[in-house]
């Protein structure tokens, strides 16, 4: 049977070899790129050595932002774009730091534009003024916490989110590996009116886009959702723990899913797994609060959005990190960061296309356990369905719901292969954090919210 698996990945590799991948045409198939595939797995040892999944989401951040000329990953230090004569041309990444970097659209129309058709040179085109302000970098010396955790863990240089655009469906997908809402029509950008979720104000209406990737904006239903399972629904059922960290309890915005999600919202999740404030993550796992699955969002000021100007956010995750490194949790802990979208900003990897949402433009993202294999740069086609799926493997759940339906964990590779379960657990080395735990705990509650894209 494994020699039958490995000959049916050889014969996929040829094809994909031969011309099944994405190009300049004008439409998509499922069939241009196929994902990646781990090698079969002889059992499934992820349950029996992972016992907590932590989710760290970050903000607006493309892999070659953050990652450009990282060693082994594919970040070039230059992108394809175009000059004010049209010519094509190749055009060098100019650094960036946090204080001074701009801020750009980043809508699905803005992705679509960017993308291209695979071509990933429709960057210079975005805004009023032709430019090459989003084909940048930023500083190193401001990234040297993720830098350090890449090389002690590992970088995945091939994350996808679902769908093309913004926060709003980013986030959703994450807890639900679909946002469909209906036969061949899901949610896009975000809907007409804050804060986008069952609290809103009577009327609002959610966007969403076909099949054809026509987008109908202000026409989908009421944003309080029941179309599909979350991840919610799925641990309540096995009685699997789980806490999602936010800054606001009610009208979180469009970086707090489970406001719109109508068994969360109206259910007894509401009051006992949303999390208040946001930095209780940084003293639940010393106090042996951990629950089996946590998903952490930041506040505006530590997310790594542009829009901040501030240079927080690495030390915000480094400090989670730090947390559960330092505790008892931490050999039976997998951390994966993964950053929302793209933010409108560079990066040369065409998504492959799955299916009408996307995949959409790549993002960073590092996974983070004693069990993790070390300054290791993972090539495998993951998207936010891959980390649903390896927290259903740590725990023994059934998939959210079936591909044709919309959902994605069951057709996503599980990022299972960047972990070695054959190594003992490697002991937590702290990353040095010049601000500390204090800085965090002490920040001002923010009623901004982290992106109102």
């Amino acid at each position: 049977m494994v020699r039958k698996q490995l000959l049916g990945l050889a014969l996929l590799g040829l094809l994909v070899a031969l011309g099944c991948s994405s190009g300049a045409g004008t439409s998509y198939s499922a069939v241009d790129a196929l994902p990646a595939q781990a090698m079969p797995a002889v059992g499934n040892p992820v349950g029996t050595y992972i016992k907590h999944v932590v989710v760290i989401i970050q903000e607006n951040r493309s892999f070659d932002n953050f990652f450009a000329g990282y060693p082994g990953a594919d970040a070039p230090m230059w992108g394809w774009g175009y000059n004010l004569r049209g010519k094509r041309i190749k055009v060098p990444l100019h650094q960036d730091t946090f204080q001074v970097e701009p801020n750009p659209d980043h809508l699905w129309q803005s992705a679509i534009r960017e993308w291209d058709n695979g071509k990933m040179d429709g960057f210079s085109k975005v805004g009023v003024h032709h430019n090459y302000s989003t084909y940048n970098y930023i500083d190193r010396t401001q990234l040297v916490p993720y830098w350090t955790m890449a090389q002690q863990y590992v970088l995945a240089d091939q994350m996808f989110p679902t769908e093309f655009g913004p926060s709003y469906t980013a986030h959703i997908t994450l807890v639900a590996g679909t946002d469909s809402i209906g036969n061949k029509r899901s949610l896009v950008n975000f809907p007409d009116a804050s804060p986008n979720d069952c609290d809103a104000p009577p009327g609002t209406k959610s966007s969403y886009v076909n099949s054809q990737r026509v987008v109908f904006h202000d026409s989908g239903p009421f944003p309080c959702y029941s179309h599909f399972n979350t991840m919610a629904q799925t641990l309540d059922a096995a009685s699997v723990s789980w806490k999602y960290y936010i800054t606001r309890h009610l009208n979180s915005g469009i970086w707090g899913p489970f406001e719109a999600i109508r068994y969360v919202r109206y259910g007894p999740d509401w009051n006992n797994d949303i999390i208040v404030p946001q930095t209780k993550i940084l003293s639940d796992p010393g106090q042996g609060q951990l629950a089996g699955v946590s998903w952490v969002t930041p506040s505006h000021i530590d997310s790594d959005h542009p829009g901040a100007r501030s240079p927080f956010g690495p030390w915000w995750v480094t400090s989670i990190v730090n947390a559960i490194g330092e505790s008892p949790y931490w050999n039976s802990t997998a951390i994966v960061v993964v950053w929302d979208d793209w933010g409108g900003l560079y990066d040369n990897d065409p998504p492959p296309q799955l299916d009408y949402r996307g995949l959409g433009i790549r993002v960073p993202c590092l996974i983070i356990s004693p069990y993790a294999k070390q300054g290791y740069v993972s090539h495998t086609q993951y998207e936010y369905g891959s980390i649903l799926k390896f927290i259903e493997e740590a725990f023994n759940l059934p998939a959210l719901g079936p591909t044709s339906e919309g959902y994605t964990d069951t057709r996503a590779t599980s990022i299972e292969d960047s972990f070695n379960f054959m190594q003992p657990p490697r002991a937590f080395v702290p990353i040095p954090n010049p601000v500390g735990n204090e800085h965090f705990l002490k920040e001002p509650p923010s009623n901004e919210p982290v992106d109102t894209e």
